[in-house]
């Protein structure tokens, strides 16, 4: 599928930031706010601008110049006036900072090749007894164990989006039982990545290029739902080990913040604990692998 060409119309400055006040203002309802519906006509499924307003102690004619994107900036205090109207939890509240504030972001390397942190690559070995993964920018692979590709039944090359092999094609979909769960935390994962790094070229061609291959992706990040999940389950179907059941654990380390170690941690005593050692020494061709 080709992307559409363009059409010559200009953005307005701050689209992004109007699209998400959009989104969140449409799923709340004014018995969810805490507020009797303001009299006339309702033409939106949820707050109508007006009442977004005076909960968030603005004027209704500020109120639609923000969702226009007509307005760059906004202040902290407007960002918490308008997180708390809009009952935002803390990754959205961040989120909402990050689009408000586009000057405030880091450019730095941030297009710069990534290099794997050394002390997360001392980690991923001493934990060599359990499926590791690191994650740089963009959900591009910096480094796995030999337990991981048997697990997944892939061999991730080092520099390619974990998001791609994910998002598209059977494999995924056949491995990970709980596989759309996975996925659209992905999709909102990216989304709140592009708010917080929207001049990340390679970031904004990854995300069209999934968008223009998968419905689902496209679905998800026009619903403008925002992720950074750090402890999630994951269930996958083994060819040859039947099910395996993990908790998923994202580290990070304060001085490398776009790098995340994600292990896949095990019950003790669990069938899945007792299975992981005959997996390594199955290796990847035996159980099976993905192509």
């Amino acid at each position: 599928m080709s992307l559409p060409p363009p059409t010559g119309r200009r953005s307005p400055p701050n689209a992004a930031l109007g699209s998400f006040l959009r989104s969140r203002r449409d799923r709340l309802t004014p018995a969810q706010a805490g507020i009797d519906p303001f009299p006339g006509p309702r033409r939106v499924p949820g707050l109508r601008k007006d009442e977004l307003a005076v909960l968030a102690g603005i004027s209704p004619d500020h109120y639609s110049r923000l969702e226009q994107g007509r307005q760059t900036t906004l202040s902290d205090e407007m960002c918490e006036a308008l997180a708390r109207a809009l009952r935002l939890d803390d990754i959205e509240r961040q989120h909402l900072r990050a689009l408000a504030q586009p000057s405030s972001r880091r450019r730095g390397d941030w297009e710069l090749p990534q290099r794997p942190e050394p002390g997360l690559l001392r980690m991923m070995a001493a934990l060599d007894h359990l499926p590791t993964l690191l994650l740089g920018r963009r959900s591009e692979v910096l480094a796995r164990n030999a337990l991981l590709d048997a697990v997944l039944g892939v061999e991730l090359e080092t520099g390619t989006p974990f998001a791609r092999w994910l998002l598209l094609g059977s494999a995924a979909r056949d491995r990970i039982v709980n596989w759309e769960d996975f996925a659209g935390a992905t999709v909102g994962g990216l989304r709140y990545e592009r708010g917080q790094h929207p001049d990340d070229r390679h970031l904004a061609a990854l995300v069209e290029h999934l968008r223009a291959r998968s419905a689902d992706v496209t679905r998800w990040w026009d619903d403008q739902n925002v992720t950074d999940r750090t402890s999630v389950a994951k269930v996958l179907a083994h060819p040859s080990a039947g099910r395996l059941e993990f908790h998923i654990e994202a580290i990070t380390i304060p001085h490398r913040l776009d790098q995340r170690l994600v292990v896949y941690t095990v019950e003790p005593g669990s069938r899945t604990a007792q299975v992981l050692p005959l997996l390594g020494s199955w290796g990847l061709d035996r159980e099976g692998r993905s192509t």
